[in-house]
């Protein structure tokens, strides 16, 4: 373990040089939410949302638009470009052991999603006068789980992709399907009760976010019978476990 500091300090400056994850992954959830909070309509409050803007509500679907694309997108890309080059198998030859990067891979992604989620939530709030998480502990634990949640899926396509250009076309399938289904692409209210019900426990669990952050949101997001906030944390930790423990056994170094 001597040699995860230095591969965390490599994996971080590889990350930094990598203008498209920075720019999609950690700034763009906070670009988004200020260009939409530029238009006039979505900074009026609304009797149908309980005198809340429409830019309070969509503050949360903004910040996980960088949780997905880094999970789903930029680590199983890195990891099946290693594997692709050979440098997984090089590496188990020295003591820098190919579990040694995926950790600080994982850790280094963990921490662009801690910065991504800082830097919109202080913004959203002196730019926008959107009030930070009116649950804080909650919603931590809505986000590192939502997020472990997706890890575990991306892990999965990082262990089956053979080349970096399947990972991408995998995780492109994967960012679609996921933010359609978790309500961050239509409006809940317009779902088939199904999707709505379904989209209570997709990854990274938009709704429990939406909640933690603010009550009113997260009523006006919710349906009728929607589920208790637990609930979709303990499902999606299921999820969590259940994938990796796949990625884990499917898992190639070569």
């Amino acid at each position: 373990m001597r040699a995860l500091p230095k591969m965390v300090k490599i994996e971080t400056k590889l990350l930094l040089r990598d203008s498209a994850t920075v720019m999609f992954g950690v700034l763009f959830p906070t670009g988004l939410l200020l260009g939409l909070g530029a238009v006039p309509a979505l900074r009026e409050p609304s009797p149908e949302t309980g005198g809340l803007r429409s830019i309070d509500i969509w503050a949360p679907t903004a910040l996980v638009f960088g949780m997905v694309m880094i999970a789903v997108q930029h680590i199983p890309a890195v990891i099946a470009t290693y594997r692709e080059r050979g440098i997984l198998r090089r590496l188990s030859t020295t003591p820098a052991h190919p579990r040694s990067v995926l950790l600080a891979q994982m850790i280094v992604a963990f921490a662009s999603v801690v910065v991504s989620a800082a830097l919109m939530i202080f913004f959203a709030w002196a730019v926008l006068d959107i009030a930070p998480p009116e649950r804080p502990l909650e919603f931590a634990v809505a986000f590192v789980v939502g997020y472990a949640t997706l890890l575990g899926i991306g892990m999965i396509s990082a262990a089956v992709a053979r080349t970096s250009s399947a990972a991408n076309q995998i995780g492109t399938l994967l960012f679609v399907a996921l933010m359609f289904f978790g309500g961050a692409f239509l409006p809940r209210v317009l779902m088939p009760d199904v999707l709505r019900e379904i989209g209570e426990f997709i990854p990274p669990g938009l709704q429990a976010l939406t909640a933690a952050w603010s009550a009113e949101a997260g009523e006006v997001t919710a349906t009728a019978g929607g589920q208790p906030f637990w609930l979709q944390i303990a499902v999606m930790a299921g999820i969590a476990v259940t994938a990796s423990a796949i990625a884990a056994k499917f898992f190639r170094w070569e």
